[in-house]
């Protein structure tokens, strides 16, 4: 399946973005991706300042999704830790490569075997309605 993404690159970060048409957080980025592969995320409304309660949401929500171990499908979630917390998401588009959006950068791609992401990314999941 061969989804656009061209047109999210260098969409600017903006904390609680949900609009592709003025900018993105991680979350806002990540639905708006696995949208155009057909399928819905829920929504949440938590600041990306606020890494405690995003990491709580996500330890929340891990058994609506299950973990890649092997073979990463298109599109999977990436879970990235920061500091203690794992408060970032991306969205893995095959070939070694993840979209995802951070201050001040905006949305780009990057690989995940990248030194400054390899040991960050905690993990790969999907939503378990893909099994």
């Amino acid at each position: 399946m061969n989804i656009k993404l061209d047109d999210l690159i260098g969409l600017p970060f903006i904390d609680g973005g949900r609009d592709p048409a003025v900018g993105l957080d991680c979350w806002g980025l990540s639905t708006e991706v696995f949208r155009r592969y057909g399928i819905n995320l829920p929504d949440y409304k938590i600041s990306c300042e606020d890494a405690s309660r995003i990491h709580s949401k996500v330890e929340e929500q891990r058994a609506g999704w299950r973990r890649c171990e092997q073979e990463i499908p298109v599109p999977a979630l990436v879970v990235i830790r920061f500091t203690v917390y794992c408060d970032h998401t991306g969205v893995y588009i095959g070939q070694g490569r993840f979209i995802h959006t951070r201050k001040p950068i905006g949305a780009n791609i990057d690989r995940v075997d990248s030194p400054a992401w390899a040991k960050r990314i905690e993990g790969f999941y999907v939503p378990e309605v893909m099994k």
